[in-house]
C-alpha cells in the first residue's frame, strides 16, 4: 500500500459518527464541479458547532471522495447507501471502507484520468505509476527563509520555539520543510512577521536558477502576487532592483503589501514594464496548466478540460518573447512552468530557438543531478519531494 492509500486508511472516521448524513449533499455538490475547498469552507461555516476532529474529518470526506472517485466508482456497492443519499453518500461509504485497489489497472488504482495518465507516461515512462501515487499524498507545508531578516538555523528554532519541528530542504539553500502536521501559518506568521514565505522547494530553485548577485538588477515579468519577487529581492540584496510586472493587477497589490511585510522593495510596473527598460536578469514563470502542483489540489484533475491547454504555449511563447526583449545583451532568462507537458516546456524554447539566432540554452546555475541532457531543470514528486517544474535558462549573445 502506498502513503497515500495509507493516509487513507488511517483517518480517524469514527469521528463521523453523528454528522455522516450532513455530508452527502456537499460531496454531491463537489461531484457536480464545484471546487471541492469552496464545498468544505461553505459546509464548516454553516456547522460551526463541529469540533476540530470533526471539521477534520469531514475536509478527509470532501477532499477524498474528490480526489479518489475513480477508484471508489469501481467498488461493488450498486445498492443505496445504508446512511441515505445520492451517489456522495454512497462514495464517502466507499472512501470509509477503502479496501484494497479495484483492479490491476494504475489509472483506476490511483484515480487517474485517462487524458492525464497520458501525459504522465509521456512525462516518465515507466515511473507514471510512482508519479500518480505521489500526486495523491498531500504535498508538504515549506517555508523559504527571507534571509535580509534571519538565517535557516534561526528561523528552525524560533519555529521549534512555537512547538513546530522542521527539517532543511534537500534542494534549496533557503528551505525548511515542517515535519508538525497541520500547523497554524497564520499564527506563525503574524508571530514572526518577515521571516519567512510559504513556497514550495521546487519553485525556490527558480529565482536560485538565474545565479543572481548581490547588487543585480532582474524582472519578474509573470509576477502575480509576488513569492518569486520577494525572493529575487533576498537575493539581490538592498544595493540591487527587482521589477515586477502581471497581467493581474490585483494580485500585484497582494505583491506590493507582501514587499512591505518584508521589508524589501520591489518596482511594481503594471500589466507590462516600460517597453525602454533592459535588465541583465529575467524570470518568466509563465501561466501553465498547473499539472505539477496537482497534489495542492486534490479534486482539480477531475474539474481540468485538456482543451483548454491548448491556447497557452502561444501565450507562453509571446511571454517568452517578451521577457527576451527586456533582457540586456549578455543577459540571462529562465522561462519555467509547473506542469509535465513538453508542449509548454521544451517545446515553446525550442520554438524560439528556432528564430532566434542571438539566444542559446545554457544551464541553470543549479546542481547538475537537477538537469536532464539538455540543461533543463525537470523536478517530480516522487523523484524529489518537490511540485512538478520545469525551468530552461537562456543566455542572450
Amino acid at each position: 500500500m502506498t502513503p497515500a492509500e495509507q493516509r487513507v486508511r488511517d483517518v480517524p472516521w469514527e469521528a463521523l459518527e453523528g454528522i455522516r448524513e450532513l455530508l452527502g449533499a456537499p460531496i454531491d455538490e463537489m461531484l457536480a464541479g464545484s471546487a471541492a475547498e469552496r464545498v468544505l469552507d461553505r459546509f464548516l461555516r454553516a456547522h460551526r458547532e463541529f469540533s476540530e476532529e470533526q471539521r477534520r474529518v469531514c475536509a478527509e470526506a470532501i477532499f477524498g471522495v474528490g480526489l479518489w472517485r475513480r477508484r471508489l466508482q469501481l467498488f461493488p456497492s450498486p445498492r443505496p447507501s445504508p446512511h441515505g443519499g445520492g451517489e456522495g453518500a454512497r462514495l464517502l461509504d466507499a472512501l470509509v471502507a477503502f479496501g484494497g485497489p479495484p483492479s490491476t489497472d494504475w489509472r483506476d488504482r490511483f484515480s487517474v484520468p485517462d487524458w492525464l495518465a497520458k501525459d504522465l507516461v509521456r512525462a516518465v515512462g515507466d515511473e507514471a505509476p510512482a508519479l500518480a501515487a505521489a500526486l495523491n499524498l498531500p504535498g508538504p507545508v515549506c517555508f523559504r527563509v527571507n534571509r535580509r531578516q534571519t538565517s535557516r538555523h534561526e528561523l528552525a528554532a524560533a519555529l521549534l520555539a512555537h512547538g513546530v519541528d522542521t527539517t532543511p530542504g534537500h534542494h534549496a539553500a533557503d528551505c525548511l520543510v515542517l515535519t508538525t502536521p497541520r500547523p497554524n501559518v497564520y499564527a506563525l506568521s503574524a508571530a514572526l512577521p518577515g521571516h519567512f514565505e510559504v513556497q514550495d522547494e521546487g519553485s525556490q530553485l527558480l529565482a536560485h536558477a538565474l545565479g543572481l548577485s548581490e547588487g543585480a538588477h532582474v524582472l519578474d515579468l509573470c509576477a502575480g502576487a509576488g513569492g518569486k519577487s520577494l525572493h529575487l529581492a533576498a537575493l539581490v540584496g538592498p544595493s540591487g532592483k527587482v521589477h515586477a510586472a502581471d497581467a493581474d493587477l490585483a494580485r500585484l497589490e497582494r505583491l506590493r503589501h507582501r514587499a512591505s511585510k518584508a521589508g524589501v522593495t520591489v518596482t511594481i510596473h503594471g500589466a507590462t514594464p516600460p517597453d525602454e527598460l533592459r535588465v541583465p536578469f529575467v524570470l518568466v514563470d509563465a501561466p501553465c496548466s498547473e499539472l505539477g502542483a496537482l497534489r495542492r489540489g486534490p479534486d482539480s484533475r477531475w474539474r481540468l478540460d485538456p482543451h483548454d491547454f491548448e491556447r497557452l504555449p502561444a501565450l507562453q511563447r509571446e511571454l517568452l518573447e517578451r521577457g527576451l526583449h527586456h533582457l540586456a545583451p549578455g543577459g540571462r532568462l529562465v522561462y519555467a512552468t509547473c506542469t509535465l507537458r513538453p508542449e509548454e516546456n521544451e517545446e515553446v524554447i525550442d520554438a524560439v530557438l528556432s528564430t532566434r539566432k542571438d539566444v542559446s540554452l545554457a544551464p541553470p546555475v543549479l546542481d547538475a543531478e537537477l538537469l536532464d541532457a539538455r540543461g533543463f531543470l525537470r523536478l517530480f514528486p516522487h523523484r524529489h519531494g518537490t511540485d512538478g517544474f520545469f525551468a530552461a535558462l537562456l543566455a542572450k549573445r
